[in-house]
């Protein structure tokens, strides 16, 4: 079963899938200078992640490590944003994320590869 993340629980998770472990207060240290949090904050959204089994905490230091891989959040969300708006249909999602966008050549091999890959 996934779990599901909140964007501000997404917020954390990020900083250990970019950084590795860290202490409460690294997290807090990082989120305040990116987006502005508070301490009390970041130790709330901390617990929230830890409630739900994403982050497991140690000592010393409060040290916090990611129990998901962000892989697994990503095809969650993307499982759930195909149900829910495109009908479950994955063609439909990357028709409306080609639409009106100016891919380069090497954007558009890439994705020809996949498709490719998936035969």
């Amino acid at each position: 079963m996934a779990i599901k993340l909140f964007d501000s629980e997404l917020k954390v998770m990020d900083v250990l899938w970019k950084e590795g472990d860290k202490t409460a207060k690294q997290i807090s240290d990082i989120l305040k200078e990116e987006i502005g949090w508070n301490m009390n904050t970041t130790y709330t959204v901390i617990k929230k992640c830890m409630a739900k089994g994403a982050i497991e905490r140690s000592e010393p230091n409060f040290m916090c490590h990611a129990l998901i891989a962000k892989e697994v959040v990503q095809e969650a969300e993307a499982e759930e944003l195909i149900g829910k708006l495109f009908d479950g249909s994955p063609d439909k999602l990357f028709a409306a994320l080609l639409d009106n966008q100016k891919l380069s050549r090497e954007q558009i091999e890439n994705l020809r590869r996949m498709v490719a890959e998936l035969e």
